[in-house]
């Protein structure tokens, strides 16, 4: 019996102060032709999802790596993979720009 407990307050041991990060979602406006804000913070596995308010398309776009359309009045999300900060911008509209910073683990 006592070998049981003591398993039990091992295990139990090895998982106090285990605390899974869980993926959020986080959420950036399109409205007058601007990404609002224009800097988030985001951790790989988190979802980044852009709400556009314009009457026009917009994109979030990475040169080279990807690409995300929202068509007015609409979303589009993306799963973020990046483990270094990313800027990003509007392949329609190029002035305007994001940019994503990724926290210190």
């Amino acid at each position: 019996m006592l070998g049981r407990h003591l398993w039990i307050v091992a295990v139990s041991a090895l998982t106090i102060g285990v605390v899974p990060v869980r993926a959020e979602t986080v959420t950036v406006t399109i409205e007058k032709m601007m990404f609002s804000p224009a800097e988030i913070s985001a951790r790989p596995g988190d979802t980044i999802e852009w709400i556009n308010k314009d009457i026009l398309a917009h994109t979030a776009t990475v040169k080279g790596d990807w690409e995300v359309v929202i068509p007015p009045g609409k979303s589009g999300r993306l799963v973020l993979k990046a483990t270094t900060p990313v800027d990003y911008y509007c392949r329609f509209h190029p002035n305007m720009r994001g940019r994503i910073s990724i926290p210190a683990q």
